[in-house]
């Protein structure tokens, strides 16, 4: 069953009849039933696409955050062939909110790495709902280097709420694994590219996303902190978290035209969770279009156009 956000009641209103319709179609066929259904489908889908073409900074939040959306065993499912996953940071443990490996894309030799939220009750257990702990950013490093060794580009796809804030990760730290996998982003001699697929949360985020070049998809978000956590500090109150989201310029939107990210990936009608295929194939292409960007260009090159990418941020404000 589809599951709705709580300002999409008139497009649930919508499907309902038109699900009722089909299943008394279904018992007595009629050019009459058929013909309402088509009208009903046609003001639904229209009713999604106005919806959608006005999404408050808050409402794309949720479109980001969910549960059905497209996460990264499936993006590598739909875009990287001879998946090798590749487990452990060598010093502590394996943490499975981040997922890493070897793997061919469209026929060229790329590391994958990415946040893992799981998609029911005991993958998101398992996997921390993407939260990732020190030994996890720690493991990203070790893949990336990896990748460095053996001139193999990297990609990155980002979806979490934020890095894992317990006590044991602080004590681990969490600070220092999240500044080192930033550091070692700027330094790779091979092309490294990030897709905001969901959530961009934070330090979190920013561990793996500090890339040559950043996608995002349409209604994702790509933020300092969360909504509600930004609520908190700047007002003592997470209730306000509507008002965070508004202020906080956490859109795709919002973040190309600051020079923050460098390309949106447009999405299906109605989110990417209506239309995985569509949306792993729209962000393939676009991670191919990135990719030939660096084609030719030597280690240094790389290295100099993304140091010079990121200390050009703000300049323009």
């Amino acid at each position: 069953m589809r599951s709705y956000l709580d300002f999409e009641k008139q497009i649930a209103e919508l499907d309902e009849k038109i699900a009722e319709l089909r299943g008394v179609s279904d018992q007595n066929a009629s050019p009459a039933i058929s013909g309402e259904v088509e009208r009903l489908e046609a003001k639904a889908d229209q009713a999604t696409r106005d919806l959608y073409a006005r999404l408050t900074p808050w409402q794309k939040t949720q479109v980001a955050r969910h549960p059905a959306r497209p996460h990264f065993k499936d993006y590598v499912a739909g875009l990287i062939s001879e998946f090798t996953p590749m487990a452990g940071d060598r010093k502590f443990a394996e943490d499975e909110a981040v997922v890493g490996g070897l793997g061919r894309f469209r026929g060229k030799p790329v590391m994958v790495i990415g946040h893992e939220k799981g998609s029911d009750t005991e993958s998101r257990i398992r996997h921390n709902f993407g939260m990732a702990r020190p030994e996890g950013y720690r493991k990203a490093v070790r893949l990336m280097e990896l990748a460095d060794r053996f001139n193999v580009p990297v990609i990155t796809l980002v979806d979490t709420a934020g890095a894992y804030p317990g006590i044991g990760a602080e004590e681990r730290g969490q600070a220092e694994a999240i500044a080192r996998s930033t550091e070692c982003c700027l330094r790779l001699g091979v092309a490294n590219v990030a897709v905001i697929v969901g959530e961009g949360g934070s330090g979190g985020a920013v561990a793996i996303a500090t890339a040559s070049s950043v996608l995002m998809l349409e209604h994702a978000i790509y933020t300092v902190a969360s909504p509600e956590a930004s609520a908190s500090i700047l007002w003592r109150d997470s209730n306000r978290a509507v008002d965070a989201a508004t202020n906080m310029k956490i859109t795709a939107q919002d973040l190309l035209r600051l020079g923050v990210i460098d390309e949106i990936i447009g999405e299906p009608v109605g989110g990417a969770h209506r239309d995985h295929e569509a949306t792993i194939r729209s962000t393939g292409d676009a991670l191919a279009r990135a990719l030939a960007g660096f084609a030719g260009m030597t280690r240094q090159q790389i290295c100099a156009a993304r140091r010079q990418k990121y200390l050009e941020m703000g300049r323009d404000l």
